[in-house]
């Protein structure tokens, strides 16, 4: 499914909070992606299409060097990655075997990929952080993920920080972690919640000016009329 990058462009101005608070409403609760934090302060909000990439737990016969040059390998995935997604990987939240380095993360940044969401960790720390790929992950460890995990495939359904994630699922990540939002609900999920966050920045206006949050948050039917006054009646 092609999601409009007009669209998308309208999520990444939208918080995870308040896109959780929206899903959470439609019925959605277990979207938020547990572990997968921000690498380092001051990263940009980003939002776009997933990218899955699957790891499973490592076996000695095929946890070998040879690994990186397989043709199904963590190499080929990152030339697999158009410009414009976000990659996903599902490293079953292990913390002690880095996923990706510099040198990948570099290559991804070079290929517009906008950024790298994972429930495990990276690898080369400072590395990764210079190559100003935004990454969301558990935090870092020295070994390669080769030591640890096996890389299995790209673009299959998977499961990262206990959420189901599918090819093409929006993510939205920014300070408070990453979310997905299903594709099918993308354009019903960002009209909603544009509304919300114009609404919770008029409310945060109100308390700021001194307004109880009685009647405010929630709305009462006089606040609302009083909201909807300042945006000609809408």
């Amino acid at each position: 499914m092609i999601i409009d990058e007009r669209v998308i462009s309208q999520l990444a101005e939208v918080s995870t909070a308040t896109l959780t608070t929206v899903l959470f409403k439609k019925g959605l609760r277990n979207i938020w992606i547990r572990g997968s934090v921000p690498l380092t302060s001051g990263q940009p909000r980003v939002a776009a299409p997933a990218f899955t990439l699957r790891f499973i737990a490592g076996r000695e016969d095929i946890n070998t060097p040879a690994a990186w040059s397989s043709p199904t390998s963590t190499r080929a995935a990152v030339e697999a990655m158009p410009a414009g997604c976000l990659a996903v990987a599902d490293a079953l939240g292990r913390t002690d075997a880095g996923i990706f380095g510099d040198i990948l993360c570099a290559r991804m940044r070079a290929r517009g990929v906008k950024g790298l969401i994972s429930d495990g960790v990276v690898r080369d720390r400072t590395g990764v952080i210079s190559s100003e790929l935004p990454t969301w992950c558990r935090g870092a460890a020295s070994p390669p993920a080769v030591a640890q995990l096996a890389f299995v495939g790209w673009e299959q359904p998977i499961s990262c920080g206990g959420v189901a994630i599918f090819p093409g699922d929006i993510v939205v990540a920014d300070d408070d972690g990453a979310i997905v939002i299903p594709a099918a609900m993308v354009e019903e999920v960002v009209s909603v919640a544009t509304d919300q966050e114009e609404l919770e920045s008029w409310i945060l206006n109100e308390v700021r000016g001194g307004h109880p949050l009685s009647g405010l948050y929630p709305l009462s039917k006089e606040n609302e009329a009083r909201y909807r006054s300042t945006r000609g009646g809408r």
